[in-house]
């Protein structure tokens, strides 16, 4: 089964007993990043310069990612120039969360299940349906990053996502952050993709870093 970059980071992200999302909301960044940077990959959106524009309007069939292309082209055709990523990542955040963990759920990966916080607020949680996707990611990610193998273009970009949006514990739960970190920075920085793939990763990773540190900002100031 082939999933997004977005679903993949959900996956990683949600607890499979109980549903909840860990590392909630840097992993909603890196999931409205995935999705963009699939966009990216399939040619239909350019992220340059800290700023982002539709390239090709043609679907690609993918549901999640033609929803998110629809909208962030009737969205960005409203502008007189091309909208910073920073706007469309804090923009569509939560709805790309929601979109993502729906799409899970209609692949029947993950369960919805409704529950009550504090017996009174309605939650809807995810627990996991099928493991089997989710395993044989987590094996491919312990095998380029533990291992040393070679990483393929939508790997490398997601550990890219993880690294910048600094889920190492979601990805590798049980490796101390700085036995990986210098090779998800190797990674980041290999010649793994075309240099415009590269440029847009750079751009989404520091796109995100704004968006993080504001929204510790907005929380904590």
């Amino acid at each position: 089964m082939t999933v997004t970059l977005a679903e993949e980071i959900m996956l990683l992200s949600l607890d499979d007993e109980s549903g909840a999302a860990k590392e909630k909301q840097s992993a909603a960044w890196a999931v409205v990043g995935g999705i963009l940077l699939d966009l990216v990959l399939a040619g239909r959106v350019a992220v340059d310069g800290g700023r982002l524009r539709v390239a090709d309007r043609t679907p690609t069939d993918v549901p999640l990612l033609d929803e998110r292309l629809r909208l962030i082209a009737g969205w960005a055709g409203r502008r007189s120039r091309a909208p910073k990523t920073t706007e469309w990542l804090t923009k569509d955040c939560a709805k790309a969360v929601k979109a993502t963990t729906e799409s899970l759920h209609g692949r029947g990966l993950v369960r919805a299940e409704q529950r009550r916080v504090m017996g009174i607020f309605p939650v809807t949680r995810y627990p996991e349906a099928d493991g089997s996707v989710e395993r044989e990611l987590r094996d491919r990610l312990r095998a380029v990053v533990l291992d040393d193998a070679e990483p393929d273009t939508r790997t490398a970009g997601l550990l890219a996502l993880v690294h910048g949006a600094k889920l190492h514990r979601v990805a590798f739960p049980d490796v101390p952050r700085k036995e990986i970190a210098p090779r998800l920075e190797e990674i980041t920085a290999g010649q793994w993709a075309a240099e415009d793939v590269r440029r847009a990763i750079r751009d989404m990773q520091a796109a995100m870093v704004v968006v993080m540190a504001t929204t510790v900002f907005t929380v904590t100031g």
